[in-house]
């Protein structure tokens, strides 16, 4: 499999351009020898400005359902901006709408808007509404409300709800508690070990050092379980330069994951953190980078909309087909180490035939590969991008009412520079400096081979790049 994503990765190089300009200096931690990546178990997850009237196209509803149904379409395409202007409007047409209040909290907490997500929800009873609310509360950092909140919904006795069944127990310990509190430096520095396209990152747990993934798919810090029995609350140091106290922790047998990368990792690092990090990960420089607050976007990057299913995991849009065609939603997942990973739905949006997609031996099962034909990532337009089909991308699905085409996944994300800001609102791509005439010529891609022998482990680390 290695060889499978060095030829990926050598298929991304020649559609975005080299590296050839950076060097090498000394690196300060552990290198890693990753093993076979198993995509299957390396997936770690647990519309226009509206006034009133009707909208066009839907004449035979009430102007409050024909915008609830807008909203809902919306919604589930990721349209955001849309859905939350037709919710507003099935609110305004509909003042004692539960349906249309309770679509409005969720849509405002998938967009990290919380306030929005408690004032919607004023009034509104039901396990439902305790759901979205104690969620709200929870990424407030107001741990007293949330626990009263998730408490409510884990008392239906026909819900099923494992994030809150464990985040309820840190919610009860939080009285007193400053989360995501920050000592020291406002950036540090660190590298990251050879991963192939994952981006490991060496912190420290409570004083005791260890190895982290990121990992974009899931909302929390996750600690091995061999380390801790249960959900705690840590102190996360990056480097000697800064420490972040108070941080929610859920807990995983990690042990798998640690045997496929043939090295010790102790901990998912989920976008909750990520997202009071301000950082930034570039594999190919080997750096991971937190900050104090955000940095100034970097002329040669593109902007992608990140929201959440409930908060938790990432998704964006990808365009996958002409530039006209709506955007897909995917979900966004760096522990997943493929390039990009698509449902049957979304090969055909790529105007791919699912029938022309060929076996992909290195993964084995029902997993199969084809090259995706152009991918339109906010102003970049990338040809001939590898892909996956088949496996466990069949059976992808939200716990929101949302339409997924498929996963961005590291080997994806390993040809850019990646910043997360706007408080996880927004992610960036840094485009190579040569990448420029590259994504606006669409240039296709030279076929690459593999390489005839896994490469060996670096040594070293690429120099750095001002923060």
């Amino acid at each position: 499999m290695r060889r499978r994503f060095e030829r990926d990765r050598e298929i991304l190089g020649h559609t975005l351009g080299s590296q050839s300009g950076r060097t090498t200096g000394s690196m300060n931690v552990a290198t890693l020898r990753l093993g076979a990546l198993v995509v299957s178990s390396m997936s770690l997850l647990s519309l226009a400005s509206c006034g009133g009237g009707t909208p066009a196209g839907n004449t035979s509803a009430s102007p409050a359902e024909a915008w609830l149904s807008r909203a809902k379409a919306n919604y589930k395409s990721l349209d955001m901006d849309d859905a939350v202007e037709s919710a507003r409007s099935a609110l305004k047409a509909a003042p004692e709408s539960t349906e249309a209040h309770t679509l409005l909290a969720r849509i405002s907490l998938a967009r990290l808007e919380f306030g929005e997500t408690l004032r919607a929800l004023e009034g509104v009873a039901g396990t439902e509404a305790h759901t979205l609310r104690g969620r709200a509360f929870w990424y407030l950092h107001d741990t007293e409300h949330a626990a009263e909140e998730l408490d409510a919904e884990l008392s239906d006795v026909n819900t099923h709800d494992g994030w809150a069944r464990e985040v309820v127990k840190l919610a009860r310990k939080g009285h007193g508690r400053k989360p995501f509190s920050r000592e020291g430096s406002s950036v540090a520095m660190l590298d990251m070990p050879e991963a192939g396209p994952l981006n490991v990152v060496p912190i420290d747990i409570d004083g005791e050092p260890g190895l982290a993934l990121v990992a974009t798919g899931i909302g929390e810090l996750t600690l091995d379980a061999s380390t801790r029995k249960d959900p705690a609350w840590v102190t996360v140091g990056f480097g000697p330069l800064v420490r972040v106290k108070d941080v929610p922790a859920l807990t995983q047998d990690l042990s798998a994951l640690s045997k496929q990368l043939g090295a010790p990792i102790k901990a998912l690092l989920g976008v909750h953190l990520l997202r009071q990090l301000h950082p930034t990960f570039d594999r190919r420089a080997g750096q991971f980078i937190v900050r104090a607050s955000d940095p100034n976007a970097h002329p040669d990057s593109t902007k992608l909309t990140a929201t959440y299913e409930r908060g938790g995991g990432m998704t964006v849009r990808l365009g996958l087909g002409a530039p006209s065609d709506a955007p897909c939603g995917m979900r966004v997942d760096s522990s997943a180490p493929y390039p990009i990973g698509l449902t049957n739905a979304g090969w055909l949006k790529a105007g791919v035939p699912v029938a022309s997609l060929e076996p992909e031996p290195q993964l084995g099962g029902s997993f199969t590969r084809a090259l995706i034909p152009m991918i339109h990532a906010g102003s970049f337009e990338l040809p001939k991008i590898p892909g996956i089909g088949g496996g466990d991308l069949a059976g992808l699905v939200s716990t929101e009412p949302i339409d997924l085409c498929g996963v961005m996944g590291a080997g994806f994300m390993q040809a850019f520079r990646v910043t997360i800001t706007d408080g996880g609102r927004a992610l960036w791509l840094e485009a190579d400096p040569t990448m420029g005439t590259m994504v606006t010529a669409a240039t296709p891609a030279p076929a690459a081979t593999a390489p005839t022998a896994t490469p060996a482990v670096s040594p070293t680390a690429p120099a750095r790049k001002k923060p």
